[in-house]
C-alpha cells in the first residue's frame, strides 16, 4: 500500500498560485496600476503626489489636478478621490500603517476642500 502513495507535487496549481503569474505581455504585465496611476486619462497628477507628507498638500494637488483636467467624465470631486482610492487600494498591501493613515487624511481633507463634509 505504502508503494501507491503518490509523489508529493513541489509546485501548486490553482488560485493562490496564478496570482503572481503575468498575463503573459512581457515583464512589466504585473505593473497595470502603476501605469494607471501615471498615465491616468482622467487627470494629469503632479509628479510624487502621493509620496507627499501632508494630506492637505495631497488633497490640494489633487483638487488642482481634477478642475485643471478637461479629459475627466466625472465632476472635479469624484475624479480626484477615486485617484486617491485606487492608489491606496492598489498599493495597500505594501503601505505602511502610518502612509496609509496619511492617505486617509488626504481623504478627509479633499472632502474639506471641495465643501462636501
Amino acid at each position: 500500500m505504502a508503494k501507491q502513495r503518490r509523489a508529493r507535487r513541489t509546485t501548486r496549481s490553482g488560485p493562490a498560485s496564478r496570482k503572481h503569474r503575468s498575463a503573459g505581455r512581457g515583464g512589466g504585465a504585473r505593473k497595470w496600476s502603476a501605469r494607471v496611476t501615471r498615465e491616468s486619462n482622467a487627470l494629469d497628477l503632479d509628479a510624487g503626489v502621493f509620496k507627499l507628507s501632508s494630506p492637505k498638500r495631497i488633497a490640494a494637488s489633487l483638487k488642482r489636478s481634477a478642475e485643471r483636467s478637461k479629459r475627466r467624465k466625472a465632476d472635479a470631486y469624484r475624479s480626484a478621490l477615486s485617484m486617491l482610492t485606487f492608489y491606496i487600494n492598489r498599493a495597500g498591501r505594501n503601505l505602511p500603517a502610518s502612509r496609509k493613515r496619511t492617505l486617509n487624511k488626504a481623504k478627509d481633507e479633499l472632502r474639506a476642500q471641495f465643501g462636501r463634509e
